[in-house]
């Protein structure tokens, strides 16, 4: 037996790609194993449709995860957040590896025990591997004796015989009253960087960071409004691969609006040449960042490269006084799109109609759409109603969809593209009478989520060392999650955005301490399989903190509000809070009231208006 109800049948794309792994006409030699990386060229964490191949051969939707393919067996690695997904989705022939888990093995030690005793050749497109993680794997391999092997032509595209075509969207500009820094003043920050680290080059894949520098967006993936292209920053001009029919009548007035005149354009695969012969003409050192792909990196000589965090990806993390400004906005009116529908939905579900998580996140959606300046959902809508809350990164559909009833708590995780900003939010309700564990559950996930948005910390300090404020209530009874807490989020950009990051795992030595002008999320969260899923994730903005002392010079941080919406006080346990806890909600929810509900009623969302001075009202 080799299928699962509801799994994708892969038995014949394993049958045909292992028969590729032997055919010399594709591979140099034969391969014991290939990887499927969850990437494509630019190393995007969302994907267009025609680069979903660990997608389309292991049946598994999520946005993360590895694949290993042998003759033999065939694997799947992923983090916490789809454990409960992947063993849904993916038929036998699988073996879900819990990325995270104590006792699961990494890609390479699972490899280096699995593969002939010696001289096994691992084989990976080098465009869908970072520098990085080609480094580390490569020396692993090597000292069980294995290599690993650039394949040129993927594989699975071999065996994907309807895979779509690349998207070709149109591209924008990005006018400097949402951006705050025109073009011109970015590229001499770019420079000035460069010229003090001696680098004559750098070579930019990231989609978003090129979005951000050039102050264009697109939409060649779903959500993210970025567009297929690569950007190199010479001394004296800045040149874009890219199909130039993508671009729209506006972008060349645009470029001489914000001073760049020395903008070339080529064709978005003619990068790799147009490397090759500055690598091999170049004195000084080319910069790119360390999550470029192996591909790229390879093009020069390692005493050639500089593998640090570009430029472009600080400045957009950091937001400026304009960002700032749009981003506040967007949440205001994206928390009245949101208020408005839980209203209407403890309305309907009251009443006895019947709305289902699909119908649901249509009309959450549909209300985000009325709001000013917007463009898209910022990610699918994450609408789970009982058991399914207990999957992470839950997405609804018709062959798992449930009404939304009183008798179950219902978490909703999502947000909206802005011109002005993007945001992520996550509210856990029950429109009935939660189980006394239910509300314990949810008053602990809140008192870390408030534990952390009031840390103080000195400046840089690592997402990693303030992780376990948000666990710590959950800890002390013997519950914990298996997500990270916070996430970067970009400016009318990426959901998703680094190079910050608040996780209990250890990150690599790129990862940014956190600055002054960051956003991030703060969203703690605890799961029952098969029963229920609480998370609360609000954005929080990093701003200076006003300390007696200063030690070392260093300067302090904390959080300010960025999300506006109210958390359900009938879910809590009122005796589990602190003074602090419940006079920190209060204000909250004050805060709430006053700039949520005057968009509420400026909309004329009288009963959203209504609904939000009852959830705000004060606590004990």
């Amino acid at each position: 037996m080799s299928t699962m109800a509801g799994a994708k049948n892969t038995t014949h794309l394993l049958k045909h790609l292992r028969s590729l792994m032997k055919n010399t006409k594709y591979v140099n030699e034969e391969l014991h194993a290939y990887i499927v990386p969850s990437a494509d060229s630019h190393g995007s964490e969302y994907l267009a449709a025609c680069d979903e191949r660990r997608a389309f051969l292991t049946g598994f939707t999520g946005s993360a995860g590895t694949a290993v393919v042998t003759q033999t067996h065939a694997c799947l690695w992923t983090d916490g957040r789809y454990h409960l997904q992947a063993r849904a989705e993916m038929d036998l022939n699988w073996t879900l590896m819990k990325d995270g888990v104590a006792g699961t093995p990494t890609q390479g030690e699972w490899l280096s025990s699995t593969l002939p005793a010696t001289g096994g050749a691992v084989g990976v497109d080098p465009r869908l591997l970072s520098s990085r993680v080609w480094d580390t794997l490569a020396a692993e391999l090597s000292a069980a004796g294995h290599s690993l092997r650039p394949v040129q032509q993927n594989l699975v595209d071999l065996v994907w015989n309807e895979q779509p075509a690349r998207t070709s969207n149109a591209v924008l500009p990005h006018p400097v009253k949402y951006t705050g820094m025109s073009v011109k003043s970015k590229l001499e920050e770019v420079r000035s960087q460069m010229q003090q680290r001696k680098c004559t080059l750098l070579a930019i894949a990231a989609l978003d960071e090129i979005a951000y520098l050039l102050n264009l967006r697109g939409s060649d993936i779903v959500f993210n409004p970025v567009f297929f292209s690569y950007c190199v920053v010479l001394p004296d001009t800045v040149h874009l691969f890219i199909d130039a029919q993508k671009l729209s009548s506006g972008v060349a007035q645009h470029f001489a609006d914000e001073g760049v005149s020395d903008l070339q354009l080529h064709g978005y695969e003619d990068v790799w040449s147009f490397l090759k012969d500055k690598a091999a003409e170049m004195d000084g050192k080319a910069w790119l960042c360390p999550l470029a792909s192996h591909a790229l990196t390879a093009i020069f000589d390692r005493s050639q490269r500089v593998l640090e965090r570009t430029p472009p990806c600080t400045m957009k993390a950091i937001k400026n006084d304009t960002e700032i400004q749009g981003m506040h906005s967007a949440h205001v009116r994206d928390a009245a799109a949101l208020c408005t529908y839980l209203s209407w939905l403890e309305e309907q579900v009251s009443a006895g109609h019947t709305v289902t998580e699909v119908s649901g996140a249509q009309k959450l959606d549909s209300l985000r759409a009325e709001q000013d300046l917007f463009v898209s959902l910022s990610f699918s809508t994450i609408s789970s109603s009982g058991p399914n809350g207990a999957v992470i990164h839950y997405h609804p559909a018709a062959a798992t969809d449930r009404p939304i009833t009183a008798d179950e708590l219902y978490l909703v995780d999502s947000g909206g593209q802005y011109r002005d900003g993007t945001t992520d939010v996550t509210r856990t309700v029950h429109f009935g009478h939660p189980t006394k564990h239910q509300k314990e559950c949810f008053t602990r996930v809140l008192k870390g989520q408030i534990a952390l948005a009031t840390a103080v910390f000195p400046n840089k300090t690592r997402g990693t060392l303030l992780d376990p404020l948000a666990r710590l209530a959950l800890w002390n009874v013997g519950l914990d999650y298996s997500h990270g807490t916070g996430h970067g989020i970009g400016s009318y950009l990426n959901v998703h955005e680094g190079p910050m990051t608040i996780h209990s795992r250890p990150q690599p030595p790129s990862e940014a301490g956190l600055e002054q002008g960051m956003f991030v999320s703060d969203e703690p969260g605890y799961y029952e399989d098969g029963q229920f899923g609480i998370r609360l994730e609000n954005i929080v903005r990093v701003v200076p903190a006003a300390t007696k002392h200063n030690f070392g010079g260093r300067g302090f941080l904390t959080f300010t509000h960025v999300t506006l919406v109210p958390v359900q006080t009938k879910m809590l346990v009122p005796e589990l809070l602190t003074q602090q806890e419940i006079g920190w909600l209060n204000d909250y929810h004050a805060e709430c009231r006053e700039t949520v509900g005057a968009v509420l009623q400026a909309q004329g969302r009288t009963a959203a208006h209504a609904w939000l001075l009852r959830e705000t009202e004060t606590l004990g």
